[in-house]
């Protein structure tokens, strides 16, 4: 049985991350790929307890190494009940954020050094990476108009966090070349054939015939 493989999206909130996650996951399904879809932290009843509390918890005054040790601790449920079992068994697996939110929320934007937050996260995932990382970007006007909704704790955090936030990101694509950034800015089916166009440069037999799950 072939190793399945993880393609992570990761954006500001407001890049589209989510929804294009969601339509990524259905056309490779249509191509007969077997696909487990999550987000992190969440998709376990640990990592939904620690979401609501990190995310919607406004009363709660947490320290950057606080916040990045309660997403580590979501993660690593989410990879050894999840993510591991389904890439063992030859699935693919498509999650909405993964480690590199961290390096870049807590890290660039949050003070800590990226490099210590890169390392407890080995720990969280036992190693694991994922095989290609997509990174939804635009300006950041564009991405804040998108957003329709209530601000979770981290979107509350201000204009100065959300440039820290985006220069993170920035950083890390230009240092990690299986981080692959796509222009978020255009219509929805735009951006999805862009990001269809990484993933079959990324895996060539996603352009062979369709396979059986």
């Amino acid at each position: 049985m072939k190793r399945g493989r993880l393609i992570v999206f990761e954006g500001i909130d407001g890049s589209g991350k989510s929804s294009q996650a969601a339509a990524i996951a259905a056309v490779l399904r249509d191509r007969g790929l077997a696909v487990v879809t999550c987000r992190d932290p969440g998709s376990t009843p640990v990592g939904d307890a620690v979401r609501e509390l990190l995310l919607h918890r406004h009363d709660l005054k947490l320290t950057a190494a606080a916040e990045m040790l309660l997403y580590m601790a979501a993660r690593a449920q989410l990879v050894r009940e999840v993510i591991q079992p389904a890439i063992d068994e030859g699935r693919w697996v498509i999650a909405d954020r993964f480690l590199l939110s961290n390096v870049v929320y807590q890290g660039h934007a949050g003070g800590l050094p990226p490099e210590q937050v890169r390392q407890v996260g080995e720990v969280a995932t036992g190693g694991l990476s994922p095989d290609v990382t997509v990174l939804l970007d635009a300006d950041l006007q564009t991405l804040a108009k998108r957003l329709d909704r209530p601000l979770d704790r981290l979107e509350s955090r201000g204009e100065a966090y959300r440039q820290r936030v985006q220069q993170g990101y920035h950083r890390e694509a230009a240092d990690d070349p299986s981080v692959v950034t796509v222009d978020a800015s255009g219509d929805p089916a735009s951006v999805q054939q862009a990001i269809l166009a990484v993933l079959e440069t990324t895996f060539p037999e996603l352009t062979g015939p369709a396979v059986d799950d």
